[in-house]
């Protein structure tokens, strides 16, 4: 929440020059970008707002935004090179601008009409909810059209999705629509309600379905809202059949390579995972067909993150396969099976999850891909393997691998 325009921007140049290619996108500020002084202690922060009461952007931390456009020439910027410009929000109204009660751009109404005083989110005080009432519509409304008029094409808006927030995301939503403005809506903590999914869907193009994942395979003791990989298994595995193209379940940030210099959790680090642990977190992302998404600086990328993240096979995995799934769990081995687009092709991702090492084997008319032969590629090592009957494979501990196998009836 304290990145700079400088770090933000040198990130961005990196993506486009070494990453675009492979499909990488979205440059997205985190959250906090109002804040002058973001290492503060809570209730000492210093806001930038305007007279709306609508956060705007830091000058002592996005120079560009001293001309009063706002995020308008760093979203111009990030345009410029072919990638697309998102922010990081939190749900409600400033707190600030209700103490004030400013007027709400566009309406007759002001903050204290919208504003929701008995609801502020568990981990961030800085704004209220919002009641659903008319007024409540107005202050969506009134920033969505700012962050339009800044050329957003990517809001994150957290503290919504759980507790899940059904009227402010229907608002919020809404009010993105009426811009006219194509603009990525995602939500955010997870986990977000699997039997809402059909308000999900309706809404947001999003959603977080775990709490936020670290550089850690098994859970963290008494921190419970930061997700293991290991336990990211069985929540995929719920929400892998509701994927739908334009609606994605949201496995949360990959947190690979360097976490610095001031990662949300921790201090600065290369992450945590072993070069097997953070592979198959790839693996898993790519077959459930998660949206991707870097939490690490890129401008210290080093050799070995970088070959995950620019390996063109797995991710074509992630953005073009369909009906991915788990079709075998068996404690310490688990089988996904993922379609390809062409006919009679498919994605077999095998995951070793045990503390030892594992060869597995398994038949491929067992898992449900029946022919007469089978052309086998390993997609991380990008190697032909030839014809076989079977995928087998000695896998390390927290290991896995990704083959694409063409069946010939």
């Amino acid at each position: 929440m304290s990145i700079t325009e400088q770090e933000f921007q040198a990130n961005a140049a990196y993506m486009t020059e070494n990453l675009r290619k492979y499909g990488w996108q979205y440059a997205v500020v985190d959250e906090g970008w109002f804040l002058q002084n973001p290492d503060a202690r809570p209730g000492s922060f210093r806001y930038t707002m305007d007279d709306y009461g609508r956060f705007t952007p830091a000058v002592n931390r996005f120079p560009s935004a001293a001309s009063d456009a706002g995020f308008a020439t760093l979203a111009a910027w990030v345009h410029a090179r072919n990638l697309l410009f998102g922010i990081h929000i939190l749900r409600g109204i400033p707190r600030a601008a209700v103490d004030k009660n400013l007027p709400i751009a566009g309406s007759h109404f002001h903050a204290a009409d919208a504003a929701n005083k008995s609801d502020t989110c568990a981990w961030n005080s800085d704004n209220y909810g919002l009641t659903a009432n008319a007024a409540g519509q107005a202050y969506y409304d009134s920033i969505a059209a700012l962050y339009a008029s800044w050329g957003v094409d990517f809001v994150k808006i957290d503290c919504i999705a759980s507790p899940y927030k059904g009227d402010e995301i229907r608002m919020f939503s809404n009010a993105l629509r009426k811009t006219k403005r194509p603009i990525v809506l995602s939500l955010s903590p997870g986990p977000a309600p699997i039997d809402k999914v059909a308000e999900l869907r309706k809404y947001a193009q999003m959603w977080r379905i775990s709490g936020d994942v670290w550089d850690h395979w098994l859970q963290w003791p008494k921190q419970e809202w930061s997700q293991g990989v290991l336990a990211q298994f069985a929540v995929a595995a719920k929400w892998a059949p509701l994927v739908e193209a334009g609606h994605w379940p949201d496995a949360d940030m990959l947190p690979l390579g360097w976490l610095g210099p001031r990662p949300g959790q921790g201090k600065a680090r290369a992450s945590a995972f072993t070069e097997d642990e953070a592979r198959t977190m790839m693996t898993l992302w790519a077959v459930l067909r998660s949206p991707l998404i870097v939490g690490g600086n890129l401008t210290k990328l080093d050799d070995r993150t970088r070959a995950l993240l620019t390996n063109s096979e797995v991710i074509s995995v992630d953005q073009h396969s369909n009906g991915g799934g788990q079709v075998l769990n068996e404690a310490e081995k688990m089988v996904w099976i993922a379609r390809a687009g062409a006919r009679g092709v498919a994605y077999v991702a095998l995951f070793n999850v045990a503390g030892k090492s594992q060869s597995i084997e398994y038949a491929l008319p067992s898992l449900g891909l029946q022919g007469t032969s089978y052309a086998i590629r390993d997609l991380w090592e990008q190697k032909d393997l030839g014809m076989s009957d079977r995928v087998q494979v000695t896998l390390p501990p927290h290991a896995s691998a990704l083959f694409r196998v063409s069946v010939s009836k």
